[in-house]
């Protein structure tokens, strides 16, 4: 999928090549932290590579079950280790990265909902990319309202693993 004059790839697996170019970047970003994401979460790398296939940015979705105190479950999925290039910075492709992402999320049926959290510091650069807080604009064949209101006025539980702590 072309964006901006670069290309979006997205993988399950990611092979050899660009895994090492995703470690580099991420060690750049958190140095210290353990690379990749918990099997369990059933991540997909999400590239942004420049006209030359080079890695401009990077990020994984992330996808869980939310159980609800009234026994229903829903397919979550979300964004993590959203991170760009240092050369190429402040230009956009981070947000371009993340709008990608967020069509990507809302064509796959087999989530229900894509819940975005952050620090608070990093809130005005994801709404540019990841939409409205509420959600408008993406509905999974009418099921919009019936998820929004399951969903309000409750605390999502964190997901207890490791290495991944999210919604």
């Amino acid at each position: 999928m072309p964006v901006g004059g670069m290309s979006v790839e997205v993988h399950e697996v990611l092979p050899a090549g660009p895994a090492a170019q995703v470690a580099a970047l991420e060690a750049q970003a958190w140095p210290g932290s353990a690379p990749g994401h918990d099997p369990a979460l059933a991540p997909r790398a999400v590239l942004l590579l420049d006209a030359d296939g080079r890695l401009a940015a990077s990020l994984a979705l992330l996808h869980k079950p939310v159980r609800l105190a009234d026994g229903r479950t829903y397919r979550a999925a979300g964004l993590s280790a959203v991170v760009t290039r240092a050369d190429l910075r402040g230009r956009g492709y981070g947000s371009r990265l993340v709008a990608a992402a967020r069509a990507e999320l809302a064509a796959d049926p087999a989530v229900d909902l894509a819940l975005f959290s952050c620090d608070r510091e990093l809130v005005p650069f994801f709404a540019q990319g990841a939409g409205p807080a509420d959600g408008e604009g993406v509905d999974d064949e009418g099921r919009a309202d019936e998820v929004r209101a399951a969903f309000t006025g409750i605390r999502v539980p964190l997901y207890p693993g490791t290495v991944d702590r999210l919604w």
